[in-house]
């Protein structure tokens, strides 16, 4: 594997690890005492995400490095999310909620775009007037 791919691959538990942070806090749920709970979000959201992310090629250079194919990492995280929940609601012994997949799908899916988005960013320009 080559360097890009690792720093793809760490920044996305990176972001993954912010998503589920900022999901509980807009929930005032922040204190030491949620990360039990906050684990039961994060693992599946990090299971599905790297189960679904390499069918859209997302740790592909050709793919990952075009302003025109950001669309991926958001349709991944909205194709992951149904998974997400299920397995979420098996950690916790509950019922997937509807309304709890569509926000926190759509919710990760801004945020994996904003961090895809900062990725190729920065790969642009640390590239810039090196040949391909």
């Amino acid at each position: 594997m080559y360097k890009s791919k690792w720093t793809l691959i760490v920044g996305d538990i990176i972001a993954l690890t912010i998503i589920t942070v900022i999901g509980f806090a807009s929930h005032g749920e922040t204190d030491i005492s949620f990360v039990p709970r906050m684990f039961t979000t994060f693992i599946p959201l990090v299971v599905s995400w790297f189960l679904i992310a390499p069918w859209l090629r997302l740790f592909d250079a050709q793919i990952t490095s075009e302003l025109k194919q950001l669309w991926r990492p958001p349709l991944a995280m909205l194709l992951a999310a149904p998974m997400i929940a299920i397995l979420r609601a098996a950690m916790l012994n509950a019922v997937a909620l509807p309304l709890f997949t569509i926000i926190l799908g759509g919710s990760a899916a801004l945020g994996m775009l904003i961090w895809r988005g900062l990725y190729l960013w920065w790969h642009k320009k640390t590239n810039e007037g090196k040949p391909r």
